[in-house]
């Protein structure tokens, strides 16, 4: 059996004009929580990296997790001038599919998601003519959770 290093004991400072959010970012943050994240990463440093995958056809590492301390450094000098543009960054390495699927869950697990966020990701999956089955599996939901949770976005987006 092939010896397993997770991600994060890679960690690597990358230039933030290197990295950019993903097309398919799903949460969003209240004024005060962004006013919060700013004074903790003030107080205590980037304790948690960036989780990207990098696209070598645009030589970009693409924002899996971390979209809000990315947010930081661009939206506040001080944090900027003192990390001096640099970011710590864990990449995986995964195909297409596999790097929404890891979006997901690592937002997921951390914000949840609204009911237009759930329509964007279920149009999403669609674009990319992926399965609601698959879509179940990344989530780990039971089917008739699924199918709850696509009931709640009829509304919003007539799918």
């Amino acid at each position: 059996m092939k010896k397993y290093t997770s991600p994060v004991y890679a960690t690597k400072a990358i230039h933030v004009s290197q990295i950019k959010p993903s097309s398919y970012r799903q949460n969003s943050f209240a004024p005060l929580e962004m006013k919060l994240l700013h004074e903790s990463i003030k107080s205590d440093g980037y304790t948690l990296p960036i989780v990207c995958y990098y696209d070598k056809s645009e030589e970009y590492y693409i924002i899996v997790d971390g979209y809000f301390r990315y947010r930081v450094l661009i939206e506040y000098a001080d944090i900027y001038e003192r990390e001096k543009g640099f970011l710590p960054v864990v990449v995986i390495p995964k195909p297409c599919t596999a790097r929404l699927a890891s979006t997901l869950r690592h937002n997921w697990t951390q914000v949840g998601y609204s009911e237009k966020n759930i329509a964007q990701i279920l149009k999403k999956v669609r674009e990319m003519k992926l399965s609601d089955q698959w879509l179940a599996e990344q989530l780990c939901m039971e089917q008739g959770e699924f199918e709850q949770l696509r009931k709640m976005t009829v509304d919003l987006n007539g799918n």
